[in-house]
């Protein structure tokens, strides 16, 4: 079952190369979706695809790259817009 879900990172997640993470596992897991720095300091990834799937993405997004400090992470679902083609770092 497809679905579409948001997902919320916080702790030292800007500066770390989380995004560029972010975007090639969620790349090979093929889902589709965007991954963005906000300015409370957080990372927001929009991400659409398999349950599954995103929920392996998510297990990642907690634990991030080598050089982050994750400690806060939550994923808000919401129902599959088939919205986008690929998966992108956005500025």
């Amino acid at each position: 079952m497809k679905k579409r879900a948001e997902i919320i990172a916080s702790g030292l997640v800007q500066g770390v190369g989380f995004r560029y993470f972010v975007s090639r596992n969620a790349q090979n897991l093929g889902l589709h979706g965007y991954v963005k720095n906000l300015f409370s300091g957080e990372v927001l990834t929009v991400v659409e695809g398999e349950v599954a799937l995103i929920e392996e993405l998510f297990q990642k997004i907690k634990v991030g790259p080598s050089h982050a400090s994750v400690n806060g992470s939550k994923i808000i679902w919401d129902e599959f817009k088939n919205e986008f083609k690929t998966f992108e770092v956005r500025f």
